[in-house]
């Protein structure tokens, strides 16, 4: 079992798992989180500066540090789906899934099949034609998973049909995009709160959402989500530094400019 075929099985089987999203183009980072006790990490190509190069290398970082590394890509076009899959990724988040029939045609872009995912047997998702062409095309189908965001009202409204598309392993909640669509303007509003209740309690597919760091996550566990990404490389970084502050001099606050 490689890492991304025990992610994709644990997600089947919404067994409860942490991440964070990534949002810095450096190897470095991803090693030193891969190594921290995370299940996975999700690249934020979507609104962080990730591009094919950049994507790839940090599919090595993953690989050395042997975890599981998701790509939210900026649009669900083949393409570039095919691009992240061949680096190795074990799936992709695609932002803006609105309707069934957009999620049956991601589904069919990560898989391999007439009118789907091309195949090469050269990249690393193949070990490098180390493995034969069934071989691969057997393993894939158990190594690639896809999670489709819901962040619209669209999306809202037929998120029950998305959850049951095949090939569809995961729904993951937008929170801060399902909140402005709907002319709202809190991350925590009580209306985005029931629906993302009501997401996470889908039949037919896992289901998860991004959390604030320290946020309780206990009502969202009992609402049925399982994958939650909770802050990312960037929130870690100046939270630590606010508590390291706090812990010498008593304030989180930097006093940068003042007299010593």
């Amino acid at each position: 079992m490689t890492v991304n075929s025990d992610f994709k099985a644990r997600l089947s089987a919404g067994q409860e798992m942490l991440g964070v999203f990534v949002k810095t183009p450096q190897p470095i980072i991803i090693e030193i989180l891969g190594q921290s006790g995370l299940d996975f990490m999700v690249i934020d190509a979507e609104h962080a500066p990730f591009d094919r190069e950049a994507i790839d290398t940090a599919m090595i970082a993953g690989r050395a540090a042997g975890c599981p590394i998701l790509v939210r890509v900026p649009k669900g076009d083949p393409e570039t789906i095919l691009g992240v899959l061949d680096s190795g990724a074990a799936g992709v988040m695609v932002p803006h899934v609105c309707t069934a029939e957009q999620a049956a045609a991601l589904a069919k872009a990560v898989r391999y099949g007439p009118g789907g995912r091309g195949f090469a047997g050269t990249t690393r998702a193949a070990d490098y034609a180390r493995r034969g062409l069934q071989e691969h095309f057997d393993r894939t189908a158990g190594e690639v998973s896809l999670i489709c965001q819901i962040e619209d009202p669209e999306g809202y409204e037929n998120f029950r049909s998305i959850a049951s598309v095949d090939g569809v392993d995961a729904l993951f909640v937008g929170r801060a995009d399902l909140s402005v669509s709907y002319g709202l303007r809190d991350f925590f509003a009580r209306e985005t709160a029931d629906r993302c209740a009501e997401i996470l309690g889908a039949k037919g597919a896992a289901t998860g959402l991004y959390c604030a760091p320290n946020e309780d996550v206990a009502p969202w566990r009992r609402a049925g989500g399982s994958l939650f990404v909770i802050g990312s490389d960037h929130t870690l970084m100046t939270r630590g530094v606010a508590q390291m502050r706090e812990a010498v001099f008593g304030s989180a606050t930097s006093s940068k400019g003042s007299a010593r």
